[in-house]
């Protein structure tokens, strides 16, 4: 079999997740094993995508082989979709599959973007590799590695396919125009407008103009169009020692000076690609130069979004998990897809009142899954990422619990107490009552507060 590994590390050789990769292609010599290095020359095939189509179209299988960034792949791969999907190149019928490294923070949406748009493809997905980085150092990855190559030539050679989505219906929606009156603009709360909207995009255009009108505040447009991007993140790490993109092109300083400092963000723009498009994961990418750092933690996010957003499950579940990790309030998501203006308005005046009244709300799985994956790494590698370590000292994120050294005590006495069979029959059907106790306390005492207005 003929197998095409596009490396989409911007490390090339040095990428760990190619190693994987390598280490595949030294135990099977049976196959041809070919490699693109789409992470370092994406400006290259932007060019002349020549090199690259013939060879994809010499492919019985792509394997994407790709470093998890901000919870999909990174912004070579986006690009790189991009490029593929303009030339044409018929993929149609060829298997793909995948290999990722990471510490486990939203692989699944990240091979989820990469099945969604081999579908697109007309390509037969098999379910990839998601390994941690240190993996392939030890027999227990290595074994895993050999494993998912032998089941993926046998999903090839039998069929075992990833299920694909549901597809969104065929047909343009009418661009949609811009209905909603201006609002009186008060308060001094700013809220910035982060869009790539293309010049010809009418639809995303007329959305972000009704949504400022409805507005009870100030806003601002950015629109990442106009910001010389110099290129995507590198994965070198020069930041979480330096602080400093090792870029010349100020997107560290645009970032905090121009952006961050917004009261409230609000990001606009057309699905593409089942996201936001590449440029949008460059900007993505970049905010890398902030660490793991959840910088704009209590401020509140909405979304203006122009496609078939309920077809896009991934792409939700994005969304909400990148809200909640951040520890920002997300206020909801208006789009195109139903009573747009009226959906703009109620997300507006949704916006002003999480403003207005500081709301926040507890993390879901989302937040606390990701937030311990990012506490943990940090925490082990305090002494080379020393800036994300001061900040989750500062902000409490070591909440460790065997820390909880009352709590571990408290609930141990209780074990010992419960295994006395005397104690046992006492606390018979009054375990309930002594745990929701405190609660009933809670809420006599916001009734005699209701009761004192």
């Amino acid at each position: 079999m003929n197998i095409l590994v596009l490396n989409v590390s911007p490390k090339g050789k040095a990428s760990a997740t190619l190693h994987t990769a390598l280490y595949l292609e030294a135990l099977h010599l049976e196959h041809t094993f070919e490699f693109l290095p789409v992470g370092v020359r994406i400006k290259r095939y932007e060019k002349d995508f020549a090199p690259a189509r013939a060879a994809l179209e010499r492919a019985d299988l792509v394997l994407f082989c790709y470093p998890v960034y901000t919870f999909l792949a990174p912004y070579q791969l986006h690009r790189f979709v991009e490029l593929v999907k303009a030339d044409g190149v018929d993929l149609s019928g060829k298997f793909a599959s995948q290999i990722t490294t990471s510490k486990h923070f939203y692989d699944v949406t990240a091979h989820r973007w990469v099945e969604e748009n081999c579908f697109d493809l007309g390509m037969k997905p098999v379910r990839g590799l998601s390994a941690d980085m240190e993996d392939l150092l030890n027999e227990k990855g290595r074994r895993q590695a050999r494993d998912f190559f032998e089941q993926l030539i046998f999903s090839c050679e039998h069929g075992l396919f990833v299920t694909p989505p549901p597809a969104a219906p065929g047909g343009a929606r009418p661009a949609y125009r811009p209905a909603l009156p201006e609002t009186a603009k008060t308060g001094h709360k700013d809220v910035v407008i982060v869009t790539d909207c293309a010049p010809e995009d009418e639809g995303l255009a007329a959305m972000i103009a009704d949504f400022r009108a409805a507005l009870p505040c100030a806003s601002r447009v950015i629109d990442l169009r106009e910001f010389p991007f110099a290129g995507g993140c590198l994965g070198c790490m020069n930041c979480a020692v330096t602080g400093k993109c090792v870029y010349k092109d100020g997107f560290d300083d645009f970032l905090r000076g121009t952006v961050q400092t917004a009261d409230a963000f609000v990001y606009a723009f057309s699905i593409s690609d089942h996201y936001a498009g590449a440029r949008f994961k460059c900007y993505d990418d970049r905010q890398f130069c902030n660490g793991h750092r959840a910088v704009t933690q209590g401020k509140p996010v909405a979304y203006l979004v122009r496609g078939d957003y309920r077809y896009e499950p991934n792409l939700r579940m994005v969304l909400e998990a990148r809200a909640e990790v951040g520890g920002n309030y997300l206020a909801g998501v208006a789009t195109d897809e139903g009573d747009t203006a009226a959906d703009i308005a109620a997300l507006a005046a949704n916006l002003a009142l999480a403003l207005d009244k500081g709301f926040s709300r507890p993390a879901n799985f989302y937040g606390v899954g990701g937030s311990k994956i990012f506490r943990d790494l940090i925490y082990v590698m305090r002494g080379m990422m020393k800036a994300d370590h001061k900040f989750y000292k500062a902000h409490g994120a070591y909440d460790f619990p065997q820390k909880q050294k009352m709590r571990i005590l408290q609930m141990q006495l209780v074990g010992a107490l419960l295994a006395v069979p005397a104690v046992q029959k006492q606390a018979k059907g009054k375990m309930t009552e002594a745990i929701v106790a405190p609660y009933r306390k809670v809420v006599e005492a916001a009734k005699g507060k209701e009761n004192q207005t």
